[in-house]
């Protein structure tokens, strides 16, 4: 019996892709694309214009509506412009050379697209009740304020976008997330009960246990005085965390490699990377995550597996938790410098976070500033699928379908 298939429509199946943003030109592995433009000289004499063939898709993919970037470019230029909502037709009087509206999009990325704090172009414009325009970056959850001046901004407050409605699919994971929340805290609330019945059992009730724990603490009584009548002598060892920082931070002076600092050190995987951290980081506040940025090289000499992975992300925790201040405000730009150095992988990143919230420390600030990272992660893969579903060229353009069959057999 052949096997059933069904068909994928991608509206950019047969265009020329390029990464958004010049910055990130030559990145080959860069995950945020956009169709290159394609532009058409139009008319002649007085009436001469330019169509930005593709401007549609250009505006899909940053997620903006094409009457902007067309207005942006009137604006920039001097000349008249136009979108057409009813032909889908972008139009700039005049004849302009496609390199020159190339520039003046990249332009518009940086103004009205990029996070002005991790430059990720997946921000959502928000338009605040005192008329002013911000980008709220939907990774790191920055909020960048656009320049006012700019006259493009006025088109934006007269003519605001559409806010993003949350899909059936998206509540439903948030109500799922609440219930396996609650059930979490069901489950840590009978741990309590069960530690607090072998506590009352394992107390001793006869008079020898009694007499007995007495004696043990005279004897440690007298230790401790033995230890006072030496003096100023006896200096107290550092403990073992201290004892890592201070090892870690002589080899970081001798200029070692980085994948010489977690060789060869005493202690579990966890200890030696909790060092690792501190000893990288202490005493950074603001511009915490530049410096992780920077430092990255380190932290991924350190991690070969998941497991490894895990002790990474606790060791930032327990960083985050020991220095409250600048730093954890910068967590979620910390973990998203460390995604996309591919340093830590999601499924990590999702079970830590998933483990954080019904954990002992589900109380920590971090999970509170983690969280517009987390639900960036959450929603990248499922919105990626779905953001050309409803794309208003889709029967215009007549792209081939890629056959996708059930039984993961070709036919």
């Amino acid at each position: 019996m052949a096997a059933q298939c069904h068909f994928v429509i991608f509206p950019w199946a047969n265009m020329a892709l390029q990464n958004i943003g010049a910055s990130n030109s030559d990145d080959a592995f860069y995950r945020y694309k956009m169709p290159k433009m394609i532009t058409k000289i139009e008319g002649r004499g007085n009436g001469i214009k330019t169509n930005i063939v593709n401007m549609v898709d250009i505006a899909k993919a940053l997620h903006r509506p094409a009457s902007y970037t067309t207005k942006y470019f009137g604006c920039e230029l001097g000349a008249q412009s136009k979108f057409d909502e009813k032909t889908f037709t972008s139009l700039v009087n005049g004849a302009h050379d496609t390199a020159k509206l190339a520039g003046l999009l990249e332009n518009f990325i940086k103004k009205y697209v990029q996070c002005y704090g991790c430059g990720n172009p997946e921000t959502e414009i928000i338009i605040t009740k005192t008329q002013m325009i911000t980008l709220k970056c939907a990774a790191c959850g920055f909020v960048s304020d656009v320049d006012m001046r700019d006259k493009l901004t006025t088109f934006i407050l007269k003519n605001p976008p559409e806010q993003k409605k949350a899909s059936k699919d998206k509540k439903g994971m948030r109500r799922a997330e609440k219930e396996r929340l609650k059930e979490g805290e069901a489950a840590d609330e009978e741990q309590k009960k069960l530690k607090k019945e072998t506590k009352k059992k394992g107390t001793v009730s006869s008079k020898d246990g009694a007499g007995s724990k007495r004696e043990e603490k005279n004897v440690n009584q007298e230790k401790k005085e033995e230890a006072l009548k030496i003096g100023p002598e006896v200096v107290e060892k550092p403990s073992t965390h201290n004892q890592l920082i201070i090892e870690i931070k002589a080899m970081l002076k001798k200029g070692s490699k980085p994948s010489e600092l977690s060789s060869s050190m005493p202690g579990s995987h966890q200890e030696i990377m909790n060092a690792l951290f501190e000893a990288l980081f202490e005493g950074a506040g603001k511009g915490f995550a530049k410096e992780v940025d920077k430092k990255k090289k380190h932290l991924a000499a350190a991690v070969q597996d998941e497991e490894s992975q895990m002790c990474l992300l606790r060791a930032m925790e327990a960083f985050c938790g020991k220095f409250v201040g600048d730093a954890v405000k910068e967590v979620s730009l910390a973990a998203k410098s460390l995604y996309d150095g591919d340093v830590l992988e999601e499924e990590c990143i999702m079970k830590w976070y998933k483990e954080g919230l019904t954990g002992a420390s589900k109380s920590s600030a971090v999970w509170k500033n983690i969280k517009p990272f987390i639900e960036w992660l959450q929603n990248a893969e499922s919105e990626s699928e779905d953001e050309f579903a409803d794309h208003p060229s889709a029967d215009r353009t007549g792209f081939k379908g890629t056959p996708v069959y059930s039984d993961n057999s070709l036919k």
